[in-house]
């Protein structure tokens, strides 16, 4: 899951590689090609009603017209517009599906980050000890969330 930092083709082309599914959002912008026809991606959102969504399967995105993805329009009940992803999931609903729990480890990352850890002040440039300082801050998180689960977790506030 990722956000629109991450709807790059380059990316997508690498995980599709690794036989691995992604869902990440993209801009309104971004051009569609079914049938090597162009379409904004915001034409799949017209006319959605809140609380549904829209995909447009086989198609190809960019100039680059990479694919073949899945396009989809989705408005959600708690969003202010609709929101556009694109993926490898052929379902629709999946891919919203699964782009719905990228909200649920928001917190995560910015507990690692500005809201606790701090890691990204660290400065390391080495890959092994930066590996090193993500298990010890990832550990020490899941040791805060279980005693917080516990009831106990304000003793340590």
């Amino acid at each position: 899951m990722g956000d629109g930092e991450f709807d790059g083709t380059t990316l997508q082309r690498t995980l599709n590689d690794f036989g691995w599914k992604y869902v990440s959002r993209t801009s309104s912008n971004i051009t569609l090609y079914t049938g090597g026809e162009p379409l904004q991606i915001d034409t799949l959102a017209a006319m959605l009603p809140k609380g549904c969504y829209k995909r447009l399967r086989n198609c190809k995105i960019t100039h680059k017209q990479y694919g073949p993805v899945t396009a989809v329009a989705w408005w959600g009940d708690d969003q202010k517009e609709p929101l556009f992803l694109v993926t490898n999931f052929s379902s629709g609903s999946k891919a919203c599906d699964y782009y719905s729990k990228r909200f649920t480890i928001e917190t995560f990352f910015s507990d690692q980050k500005s809201r606790g850890f701090n890691i990204d002040k660290s400065h390391l440039s080495c890959p092994q000890r930066l590996t090193r300082l993500m298990y010890a801050s990832c550990l020490a998180y899941l040791w805060v969330v279980f005693f917080w689960y516990l009831g106990i977790g304000d003793r340590f506030v």
